[in-house]
């Protein structure tokens, strides 16, 4: 909205002093001549905007101007201010939001705190984008429309009608009752329920959304963190094989991207990673190891290695005497 893109305006001259239109417009996301237009509306309504010419030139206030919002301790604000530096909001789809918030929880504080507590925020690093082990992470695509949509629906309580590709299936419509999003690990999800079931949907498989004008069949309130806990403790329960593997850190991507679900990860003592994931079955399990060659090991259980030991016996039993074969 246009009064929300002035205050951003207003907010980023106070904190940054001088800013040509083409900065304000990078920071805002809209165009030079868009800038121009909201300098002139600010000038119109009292708001001490000036222009300065030449090399250095660009747009100021003048000095000691303030907008008054409401007070935030420095503790208050660090936190604020620290919780946004993580990928939460941005993997909600709020990033100029975010961006526009962040900015008036600086200019809320009194002026000698204002300084510390933007650099103290920039002594905590939440959700960064690799490990220890410089594994980047792994972020879902979802289209803006999308998630845009979700996000309307669950915050407006009303029902939401998805098109979305379970595993190995062809995409079709739903309808749902939307409960919550949560983000875990780059990946975003819908908890919601489905003619009263509960069910789970992974936004990165939702291809198109629509909100409906009728309400939402849900309670007033939830314990997201506790539908969150209960259902991955159910999907962990299911009758799924687990398998603990020893894998090269660069092929980890491929692997879990064939798992069902990754119950524990931690580095090995030869540079690679052990992982308990698991799988829907035995059969399963060995298709996704034997395709990642020797850079993976099946650790447990013993039927897998087996498994896999065999098929590779059989193999190499055919490429033993390194002659072609009878119809070469």
């Amino acid at each position: 909205m246009r009064a929300d893109r002035l205050i951003s305006l207003v907010l980023l001259l106070r904190q940054r002093g001088r800013m040509t239109a083409d900065a304000l417009a990078r920071e805002l996301e809209v165009s030079t001549r868009t800038v121009l237009r909201d300098i002139e509306a600010l000038s119109a309504s009292g708001v001490p905007v000036y222009s300065e010419r030449g090399r250095h030139g660009g747009f100021a206030l003048l000095p000691g101007f303030r907008t008054e919002l409401a007070g935030l301790n420095h503790d208050e604000a660090l936190a604020l201010l620290t919780a946004g530096a993580a990928r939460g909001g941005r993997d909600l789809g709020l990033g100029p939001e975010l961006a526009s918030a962040l900015r008036k929880v600086v200019d809320a504080l009194p002026e000698r705190h204002r300084a510390t507590a933007s650099e103290g925020a920039g002594r905590f690093l939440v959700e960064p984008e690799t490990d220890l082990l410089s594994r980047p992470t792994d972020v879902e695509p979802v289209p803006g429309p999308v998630l845009g949509e979700v996000r309307r629906a669950v915050l407006s309580g009303n029902r939401l009608r998805i098109r979305y590709a379970a595993a190995d299936q062809e995409p079709r419509w739903r309808t749902v009752d939307p409960l919550g999003l949560v983000t875990v690990r780059g990946r975003r999800y819908l908890l919601a329920t489905r003619s009263g079931a509960d069910r789970t949907y992974r936004l990165s498989r939702v291809s198109d959304a629509a909100r409906l004008a009728e309400p939402a069949r849900r309670p007033e309130a939830v314990d997201l963190e506790q539908a969150w806990r209960e259902r991955c403790a159910r999907f962990l329960s299911g009758d799924h094989l687990a398998v603990r593997v020893r894998v090269d850190p660069a092929r980890r991507e491929e692997l879990l991207d064939t798992a069902v679900a990754v119950r524990a990860e931690e580095p090995g003592a030869d540079g690679g990673l052990l992982l308990e994931v698991t799988f829907q079955d035995a059969r399963h399990a060995e298709w996704a190891l034997w395709r990642l060659g020797t850079d993976v090991e099946a650790l447990a259980p013993p039927s897998l290695r087996a498994a896999l030991r065999e098929r590779a016996a059989a193999l190499a039993a055919r490429y033993g005497d390194g002659s072609a074969g009878a119809d070469a």
